[in-house]
């Protein structure tokens, strides 16, 4: 028992000492709390929506209200166009599009029913059957509406809306084909940070940095080398893995593979510096695997992978605006299920461009060739 006292008091005190790690266990968990549980929530609110209205009459004009007062959906356009309501479903700008045909306020009048078409993005999985069942009861309470102010009328007929769904670009609302292409951008993050942030430390623990740094190898080239393996190894991961959601899991490639091998190699840049960075920063491999465990807990959190963006807190998403996974997890799902191109994703690209710049140049200017 006094061993296992001494031992205990040794490795407090070398908690407290370390100001890294006291932050680790202090700190991080408290961060975690936090932001997590603002992110991890499934409450779909403030959908996307478009709406095609057709009609134009007061009956469609009261529906469309009807959507917009409950919280669950925010109205991004209302228009006569399909073509612009299906470009916001195929861009990722809308998860929703509620056709109303010209006929509706007529048909209500003179039949008693009419037809609303609700289109939802069934590319984001188990959120569009949740969807889709908010708007059918609001449909469905705005006919209630209807009934009671008609119920008197001269045709003796109570007012009846018949829904009609369509799920696009997973129709069979297959969870696993959702789930695939982020799990594969979360594999990719995991295997690639994780290795690049334990490399340099790996080095510093053996004592070989320090025969590296007498070389005349610039800072730029020895993050270079560094990355490349690691970028190499993840690629290959990443072909494996789309192999597997083809033939295992049915995952429908729709779009252009060499487009995502090749949004997948930018991203690799942003994913490898950020592990890089932590490598120059930390001293020990395991303080390395400890802060590059939280970066991606919060950037798997934050990315849309396991819970809808528009559902978190207004902060947050603006948090997970700067997060590198969330566009790349975007990028997937658009190119494998929507068949998109480079029109369709260029502004999450420009950002994943732009994040690859930034990560590879803090992480060799954080790399010094010193040792203090």
């Amino acid at each position: 028992m006094r061993r296992i006292l001494f031992l205990a008091h040794a490795e407090l005190l070398h908690v407290v000492r370390d100001r890294a790690t006291l932050a680790q266990v202090l700190v991080v968990p408290i961060v975690q709390l936090l932001v997590l549980s603002n992110a991890a929530t499934f409450t779909i609110r403030n959908t996307p929506t478009a709406i095609v209205d057709l009609d134009r009459s007061s009956a469609s004009r009261g529906l469309v209200s009807r959507l917009g007062a409950t919280g669950h959906f925010r109205i991004q356009d209302v228009s006569a166009s399909f073509d612009r309501a299906n470009e916001s479903l195929l861009a990722g700008t809308a998860a929703l599009v509620v056709v109303i045909p010209h006929d509706f306020e007529s048909s209500l009048v003179r039949t008693g029913a009419a037809a609303v078409e609700l289109s939802v993005d069934a590319a984001k999985g188990s959120t569009a059957g949740i969807v889709q069942s908010y708007a059918s009861r609001v449909v469905g309470d705005y006919a209630a509406e209807l009934t009671i102010m008609h119920q008197a009328g001269d045709s003796g007929r109570a007012p009846h809306i018949e829904v009609r769904t369509r799920g696009w670009y997973n129709q069979s609302m297959d969870y696993r084909i959702y789930m695939v292409p982020g799990i594969l951008v979360a594999l990719v993050t995991m295997i690639g940070t994780l290795l690049t942030a334990q490399n340099i430390a790996r080095e510093k623990e053996l004592g070989t940095l320090e025969q590296l740094n007498v070389t005349p190898i610039t800072r730029a080239q020895f993050i270079a080398a560094k990355m490349l393996p690691f970028w190499g190894l993840a690629l290959v991961d990443l072909a494996i893995g789309l192999a597997v959601g083809r033939f295992v899991f049915g995952v429908p490639m729709i779009g252009s593979l060499p487009l995502l091998v090749g949004v997948a190699a930018v991203y690799l840049v942003t994913a490898l510096g950020i592990g890089l960075f932590i490598s120059t920063i930390v001293e020990t491999q395991q303080q390395a695997m400890f802060v590059t465990f939280f970066i991606i807990s919060g950037y798997l959190l934050l990315s849309g992978l396991f819970t809808p963006i528009d559902s978190m807190a207004p902060w947050v998403e603006t948090v997970s605006r700067v997060n590198p996974v969330r566009h790349f997890v975007t990028i997937s799902r658009a190119v494998l299920m929507k068949g998109a191109g480079p029109a369709e994703i260029a502004r999450p690209l420009a950002i994943l461009v732009a994040s690859a710049v930034i990560a590879l140049s803090v992480a060799v200017r954080q790399y010094n060739k010193r040792v203090s």
